[in-house]
């Protein structure tokens, strides 16, 4: 780890409640570890506006017995072939799945991937979890 640096700052006494209510509630033991994690949080969405390089996952949920639904996603993960990582597939029950597809690229790229899945018919939900490659945090 780096060097540490200590620094004071000042708060309106309902937003430091406010801070030890999040920290109560989490599993930080002090308020550094904290607000480091909440400034690195602002970082990573800093970085998905600005349109950088992102690594994600695409999770979606559908029916199977859809006609030809599992070749057309298949179809449109070939062609956004560049961003596509990794896909797993997993049974959910006898008529729907869940298809997990670990992605890297722009996120404007990413979100343009995420969209033309889930406008195919039988696909139920579909969401994106967004982070960073880590390259702007350390």
């Amino acid at each position: 780890m780096s060097n540490l640096v200590r620094l004071s700052f000042s708060l309106e006494e309902p937003l430091l409640r406010k801070l030890d209510e999040l920290q109560g509630k989490s599993r930080y033991t002090n308020r550094s570890e904290l607000i480091r994690d909440m400034i690195r949080e602002r970082l990573v969405h800093i970085e998905w506006e600005e349109d950088q390089e992102a690594v994600g996952t695409v999770t979606l949920v559908y029916n199977h017995h859809l006609p030809g639904l599992s070749q057309k996603l298949t179809h449109t993960q070939h062609d956004y072939h560049d961003l596509v990582l990794a896909a797993t597939h997993v049974h959910l029950s006898h008529d729907l799945c869940v298809e997990v597809v670990l992605v890297k690229g722009f996120a404007s790229r990413i979100q343009e991937l995420l969209d033309a899945l889930r406008r195919h018919k039988g696909v139920l939900h579909g969401t994106l979890s967004l982070t960073s490659t880590g390259i702007h945090l350390a």
